[in-house]
């Protein structure tokens, strides 16, 4: 199975934000060559994941280094990714750093479009939600000018309505 394939059998299985979920399948019919990749100017799959603390009521935001904004960690699928889920998590580790994160069952927790600067238009991003380990250490990569640690309810106040809205999805999905 391809990363393309996974992505269609991801999105289709996804129960939530209908509309948002046929425009992610409707862009991959029409683009099966590059609609996985940043090449497409048409817009691609992204694939991200908040790395979660459930035990201390907190989440690891990076700021970004391009955008400046207090993120979840994610970014570009790579050939060498086999699912999202796969691609989420490689991506979570890498920006984190924290070793032994794992992905919260139950597949994506959001989807979230939006427009991008550059020759691509758009990210179509699919977003998870990975649980730190005890004792979970960052470490700065290349991507990021800083990691925090936030308490879910400090998160408003530093990021924009779709990290908010991904953690209290998260949330509802832990149920705390």
């Amino acid at each position: 199975m391809t990363l393309y394939d996974d992505a269609v059998l991801v999105l289709k299985a996804y129960e939530h934000q209908e509309d948002l979920r046929q425009y992610y399948v409707d862009h991959l019919s029409a683009h099966p060559d590059d609609g996985m990749w940043k090449a497409c100017t048409d817009g691609h799959v992204t694939a991200s994941a908040l790395v979660v603390d459930p035990a201390r009521g907190r989440v690891l935001l990076t700021l970004h280094k391009k955008l400046g904004m207090w993120l979840q960690m994610g970014g570009h699928c790579e050939p060498d990714d086999r699912t999202l889920a796969e691609a989420a998590l490689r991506e979570a580790t890498e920006e984190s750093g924290v070793q032994g994160l794992s992905l919260l069952p139950g597949g994506p927790v959001r989807l979230d479009r939006h427009p991008i600067p550059g020759p691509c238009t758009q990210h179509l991003d699919v977003q998870y939600a990975a649980l730190a380990p005890p004792g979970a250490v960052e470490a700065i990569s290349d991507e990021s000018l800083d990691l925090r640690w936030f308490a879910y309810d400090e998160v408003a106040d530093v990021a924009d309505t779709s990290v908010v809205r991904l953690v209290e999805a998260t949330r509802e999905r832990l149920s705390v």
